[in-house]
């Protein structure tokens, strides 16, 4: 898949670092290069979904609960979180530190949209597991409440289970984030939920 997605890139910068083969082709292949030109430059910048991403970039403060169990109370917990963005605004990657369970917690993702899909996407790694999360998932049209979802493996029963994230966006300094998950009956159950509010 790397390599395939390595080889799809290169073809892009080829083609935008040279207009001027459109001018050997024949007329009738020459609107062809242009739409095919137009299509690329669409699929490789960044646009208004990825402006509404980057919002995210600075530093937060957050604060954690967690439900072991459905009807039990939840343990909290706080922590920070920094957001930059990579590669001329196409995606904001953020790392949260913090602690979990009494055990001294980070987390790391990478969030971007996909023009050419069409959807949202996100990876997810930390120090409580050796997975990588990836998620992907669909904003409503002012991009303040986006839901994503992504399987995960269990690691109490060895098998994969799918999660949701629900991310509302209340302001461009405060935004919560609710995840979601099969509880002991099989039935979606609240999990999670971070509360961040920008230093």
């Amino acid at each position: 898949m790397k390599v395939r997605t390595f080889a799809a890139t290169l073809s892009l910068l080829a083609l935008a670092a040279m207009p001027a083969l459109a001018q050997d082709k024949p007329k009738e292949d020459a609107g062809m290069h242009n739409a095919e030109m137009e299509a690329m430059m669409k699929a490789i910048g960044p646009g208004e979904p990825q402006k509404k991403l980057a919002r995210m970039a600075g530093d937060w403060t957050f604060t954690n609960r967690a439900w072991m169990a459905p009807g039990q109370p939840p343990m909290e917990s706080s922590g920070t979180m920094h957001a930059e963005l990579l590669m001329g605004g196409r995606y904001v990657e953020h790392t949260w530190k913090g602690s979990f369970m009494g055990m001294p917690f980070e987390g790391r993702g990478t969030d971007g949209y996909d023009n050419v899909a069409k959807q949202y996407v996100s990876s997810w790694v930390d120090n409580m597991g050796t997975g990588i999360m990836h998620e992907t998932g669909s904003c409503d049209d002012a991009v303040k409440v986006c839901t994503y979802t992504g399987d995960v493996w269990d690691p109490m029963s060895g098998k994969k289970s799918t999660m949701k994230s629900v991310i509302t966006w209340i302001d461009d300094n405060n935004f919560k984030n609710e995840m979601y998950g099969p509880g002991p009956d099989g039935k979606e159950a609240k999990m999670m939920e971070i509360v961040a509010k920008r230093k």
